[in-house]
């Protein structure tokens, strides 16, 4: 019985035990430390734990490279994302810019004199301020831009060049648009106005928005209007009671003023206006110089 049972335990395999990585083996002499690589090839020696250390340390090390290479990609890409953006934005060309160009067969010579702007406008004012009575005048914005079309373009003003202007009247504002052309590229800038009367009987022209193409370029425009603004009051050389000057006062300052315009040796006072579609329509009264 007792030798069977001896066979029995003899013949019977050893049980298998969990595998482990790195075994330690003392003695009195040395110690040996025992390491399974990755590829599975169980190596012995102090010489496998430093290749091993080697490993791991080149191992990190490459993955920050890679994380870093990951990174720049990340903000390159995002970069470009960003400038694609932005001069899309600048040479978007609005829809419903469509500036009159001058009939082919138009005198170069007699480009400022189409009829609807000395026969219907201001022929209309000046009859009608020297008549001294309270009058009306519609303006209509299609056959302004045929008029504007016909003017000499471009026009050059430190270093921009602007042509093919356009305005536009929708109900409440005033539109103006036109081709900037700034070392040979070219941008849509749009202006939009929403003139309004105060209680005083002043016209504040009220600058809304300025874009270039898309992007609303509002603050900036204004503060460099402001800054050209005073730069030319401060050289003395502008008449502060000139209309024109009023009219750039409150265009670049913001700032209201009396609308009374001079016709010859009469004087009349806008005293109220209504935009319509494609039509503005003035009020006026007879007044008294304003200076």
């Amino acid at each position: 019985m007792s030798s069977s049972l001896v066979r029995i335990a003899a013949e019977s395999p050893p049980r298998s035990r969990p595998a482990t990585k790195r075994k330690l083996l003392v003695s009195k002499n040395r110690t040996t430390i025992i390491i399974r690589s990755p590829s599975g090839k169980t190596e012995f020696g102090p010489e496998a734990l430093l290749r091993k250390s080697n490993f791991r340390r080149e191992n990190a090390v490459e993955k920050r490279k890679k994380s870093r290479r990951r990174r720049l990609l990340y903000w390159l890409a995002i970069d470009l994302a960003v400038a694609a953006t932005v001069i899309g934005m600048l040479i978007y060309k609005p829809s419903r810019y469509h500036p009159a160009v001058p009939p082919a067969s138009a005198d170069a010579n007699d480009l400022a004199a189409h009829p609807y702007l000395y026969r219907d406008l201001a022929s209309t004012f000046y009859n009608n301020a020297q008549k001294q009575r309270p009058f009306e005048m519609a303006i209509l914005d299609q056959s302004l831009n045929e008029a504007i079309a016909r003017m000499k373009w471009p026009q050059q003003s430190e270093g921009v060049s602007l042509s093919a202007l356009e305005i536009l009247f929708v109900p409440g504002r005033i539109v103006i648009m036109g081709t900037a052309t700034v070392e040979k590229a070219k941008f849509i800038v749009t202006i939009e106005l929403a003139p309004r009367m105060d209680d005083k009987g002043y016209l504040d022209l009220a600058v809304e928005k300025v874009k270039v193409g898309a992007m609303n370029v509002t603050p900036l425009a204004k503060m460099m209007g402001h800054k050209m603004y005073r730069e030319q009051i401060d050289t003395g050389a502008v008449d502060k009671e000139n209309i024109g000057t009023k009219i750039v006062a409150s265009l670049l300052n913001g700032e209201p003023f009396d609308p009374v315009i001079e016709a010859e040796d009469k004087w009349v006072r806008l005293k109220s206006f209504d935009i319509a579609p494609g039509k503005l329509t003035a009020q006026f009264v007879p007044a008294k110089p304003s200076r």
